[in-house]
């Protein structure tokens, strides 16, 4: 399928040859790609359902190289795309057909570990696993665990400020960056944050988390880290339906009760699970629940038990509790798997992103059911329940025809009830290509037109990963027009 329209919504006339040439002059021979052969890999993100060929590849070594590339991008109005590992889920890594693509997986150096300020430094390219390692010998670590963390990148953690299985206690990206280094488009080092409590001048750190590329190019980021909890358990619980298990989600937090992690998964992600990790869930379940609890001893058993109560009265049939770390690492390690898992089942799924309400997990989990019939098309779930992040990953096969734009359909289908179940279109994957028009469904012309006016303060030609994050005002009014005009009907038409 073609994404011309999404990613290469502006065209611009550049030069390819000059720009080469100029590259090659700051550039070592094998850090500039520019033959189709060896550019084909980076043609897409995690959203490998739209694949775009960038005009060249640039591989910095360091942040004078990354600069001299930016520099020069910027005097001959070229695009420019960051990337890390990626490992991003909505596009935001995909190339522009008339631009540089940057990847900056060589950046990778933890450049320091200070165990008093319970702080680290690192390039971007270090990936999320690696800087737990890096704490592990002072018994800190770094809290944001998404599921990809063995694989994904700090920079694009940021970009997208992830979060992870632990972001209910702990927070998401922007809650455990206290600063960030970056470049802007015209080449000119930037910082955000500070390693103190507070910054001067204008607090601009949190806008860079989950600016997805379109600000700056991050080259040096400084993180939080967290003190090892002297003992965690998991506490697994079954449920007989869906509406149970969401319920109990909005009780255990009603009853005060803040878990390390409180994840949601259902009959299908269970049944794909289960078969590749061996788990140890329960099968028969229509949804389970894994809530997590970490502290002192007596902390743990006290919070396990009041959990523990508040699964009983909402109906759990089964409740079990991890009683090791080997254990409690086997239920996690389920969950983890889910998105590999359900691969193994189809030859091609959609990984959505939404967040509601906590107490409309249930009404949105027969809601997709719905529309699963609706579609002709598989669903398994999994959510960061205890903050209502949902994760439907569904399920078609591309050499079918009409099956990836029926998926494209039923995605767009539920971020629309995403919103008006008062919540938004995304949690932690971003907007990038994949919810870009979708935009319009959450905010106004006025407020697109803010945003585009930031965008404009730190990149004024739009050379930042044009036609990702925002849509353009034009294309808020067709999307618009298409959805009245389709209101209704069962339109399946793609909508990315």
């Amino acid at each position: 399928m073609s994404i011309e329209s999404s990613v290469a919504e502006q065209r611009f006339t550049v030069d390819r040859q000059a720009l080469v040439e100029r590259l090659r002059a700051v550039l070592p021979a094998q850090a500039l790609l520019v033959e189709e052969e060896e550019m084909r890999p980076y043609d897409c993100d995690g959203l490998t359902a739209y694949r775009q060929l960038p005009l060249i590849v640039a591989l910095p070594a360091d942040e004078a190289q990354a600069q001299a590339i930016l520099k020069i991008c910027y005097e001959l109005k070229v695009p420019v795309v960051a990337r890390g590992a990626a490992t991003g889920l909505s596009g935001g890594a995909t190339p522009h057909r008339d631009g540089v693509l940057v990847s900056l997986a060589k950046l990778k150096k933890i450049i320091s570990v200070d165990p008093l300020s319970r702080t680290a430094v690192v390039q971007p390219g270090v990936r999320n696993l690696s800087v737990s390692e890096a704490a592990a010998p002072y018994a800190l670590y770094y809290a944001p665990d998404p599921s990809s963390q063995i694989a994904c990148t700090i920079g694009g953690n940021v970009a997208e400020n992830a979060g992870g299985v632990h972001c209910l206690k702990y927070g998401l990206t922007v809650h455990n960056v206290m600063r960030v280094r970056g470049l802007s488009i015209e080449g000119e080092i930037v910082e955000f944050g500070n390693a103190a409590l507070d910054a001067p001048g204008y607090d601009l750190l949190a806008l860079m988390n989950g600016s997805e590329g379109l600000l700056a190019m991050i080259t040096e980021v400084t993180v939080k880290l967290t003190p090892k909890p002297e003992l965690a358990q998991v506490v697994i619980a079954s449920f007989g339906n869906v509406r149970q298990a969401g319920d109990a989600v909005a009780s255990i937090i009603a009853a005060g009760i803040i878990p390390a992690g409180l994840e949601m998964m259902d009959k299908k992600a269970i049944h794909a699970v289960e078969p590749y990790v061996n788990a140890g869930y329960d099968m028969d379940a229509e949804a389970i629940l894994l809530c997590e609890s970490d502290g002192t001893p007596e902390e743990v058993a006290e919070e396990i038990g009041r959990m523990t109560a508040v699964l009983e009265k909402s109906g759990a049939a089964g409740i079990r509790v991890s009683q090791d770390e080997a254990e409690r690492l086997k239920f996690w390690a389920g969950r983890k798997a889910a998105f590999p898992a359900v691969g193994r089942m189809t030859p091609d799924y959609l990984c959505m992103d939404g967040t509601i309400p906590r107490k409309r997990l249930a009404e949105m989990l027969e809601a997709i059911n719905s529309l699963s019939e609706k579609y002709a098309l598989r669903c398994a779930n999994v959510f960061h329940a205890g903050d209502g992040n949902l994760h439907p990953l569904i399920m078609y096969d591309a050499n079918q025809p009409g099956e990836l734009e029926r998926a494209v359909a039923f995605g767009a289908e539920i971020l629309e009830l995403s919103v008006r179940f008062g919540g938004t279109i995304t949690g932690e994957h971003g907007v990038g290509i994949e919810k870009v028009d979708i935009m319009a469904e959450q905010f106004s012309l006025a407020e697109i037109a803010a945003f585009h006016r930031l965008k404009a303060a730190f990149d004024e030609h739009g050379l930042l990963n044009p036609g990702k994050g925002v849509p353009t005002l034009a294309r808020c009014r067709e999307y618009t027009l298409a959805r009245a005009g389709s209101a209704g009907s069962a339109d399946t038409s793609p909508r990315l």
